[in-house]
């Protein structure tokens, strides 16, 4: 039986994009420290199987327990593991935002889980999913509200689900607001690759609301989930002289967003508003959308179709320097020219 072809930003079967908008990358990456840090790093020897020193880090980073911290392969791999730990634990269904990363309903189907989106049915979901900023929107998230609203300790035991808060693009948020702060109840889920630029390498980690929880989910990773190099960039993310990196990205990042913004409103895009992240989402015209995605995948310009959201016709765009974005312009209005159903619409 083939494998089910899940959509992912990045490189593909044309290999690696000369413009990738398709990815959430920070685009003043890769953090030179951490760079050289992976690239130092001794693979020649087991990492501790307890990764004493960098929970003890993490923890302190974060400023919880170190037995709170439960190392991951990567975040696909922890949602996985999470849904995992939800059907051992009796859930019978698992609810994710209505537009969301796919694997959240890709791991609860691959377990017999049914998804209910957003609030629907959230009442018999043993896991729960929320991501701020959401993903492909990069708005607020609806379910984290909600949680807001009837918090854990207001639940009979036998309702507590899991709630877990995907934190993916909360240190590329833009519009200042600070990370999100552990609520009662909720796991958080770390996966700084996408901040530091370097999404080639795949560490993750999640806090738990308390150390028992923690050994619940340990206990179903593989010995050694993080190699090397994955310690070595988890070690340099807590670095001082790394998160300054990272401060002083956030401003140019706005800077390029609102230069990208502008440049997809003269091409006749209609944006979804409410991002504060460093991508956002529109609606081109949608004739021969797919042909003219396809000339522009050619021309070394990848960008995200959002059907895979449950948003057809949408694309999500990350944010990248001005260089990149006069070059979409460029193949967008060659790819009109390809297409001339589509010239009356420039």
């Amino acid at each position: 039986m083939p494998h089910k072809l899940i959509i992912h930003g990045g490189p593909d079967a044309q290999g690696v994009p000369l413009y990738d908008f398709s990815t959430n990358a920070n685009a003043c990456g890769p953090c030179p420290e951490v760079l050289a840090a992976v690239q130092q790093a001794d693979a020649t020897r087991y990492p501790d199987p307890a990764y004493t020193a960098l929970r003890d880090s993490l923890g302190a980073f974060h400023a919880v327990a170190p037995e709170r911290i439960v190392l991951a392969v990567s975040a696909s791999e922890c949602i996985h593991r999470f849904t995992a730990l939800a059907a051992l634990q009796g859930a019978q269904a698992v609810s994710v935002p209505r537009h969301s990363y796919g694997d959240y309903a890709y791991a609860a189907r691959a377990r017999g889980l049914a998804v209910h989106h957003d609030r629907d049915g959230t009442g018999t979901a043993g896991l729960q999913w929320a991501c701020e900023p959401s993903s492909p929107l990069g708005a607020l998230d609806a379910q984290r509200a909600h949680w807001l609203l009837v918090p854990d300790s207001q639940l009979a035991p036998t309702q507590q689900p899991l709630r877990v808060l995907d934190c993916a693009y909360a240190p590329l948020r833009l519009d200042g607001s600070p990370p999100p702060a552990q609520a009662p109840g909720v796991w958080q889920l770390w996966t700084p690759n996408k901040a530091l630029g370097l999404t080639g390498e795949r560490a993750a980690y999640a806090i738990a609301p308390h150390a028992d929880a923690a050994g619940r989910l340990a206990a179903l990773a593989p010995s050694w989930p993080v190699g090397a190099h994955g310690v070595a960039m988890l070690v340099a993310w807590l670095q001082p002289s790394v998160q300054r990196w990272l401060a002083d990205c956030l401003p140019l990042l706005h800077a390029w967003k609102v230069r990208q913004q502008t440049l997809c409103s003269a091409l006749d895009w209609a944006e979804c508003k409410g991002s504060t992240a460093n991508f956002f989402c529109v609606r081109p015209p949608q004739e021969c959308l797919p042909e003219r995605l396809a000339v522009l995948r050619v021309a070394g310009i990848k960008l995200r179709e959002c059907s895979s959201f449950g948003l057809p016709g949408v694309l999500r765009l990350g944010v990248l320097p001005p260089p990149a974005q006069d070059a979409l312009a460029a193949a967008w209005r060659a790819a009109c020219s390809a297409h001339p159903s589509m010239e009356n619409m420039q």
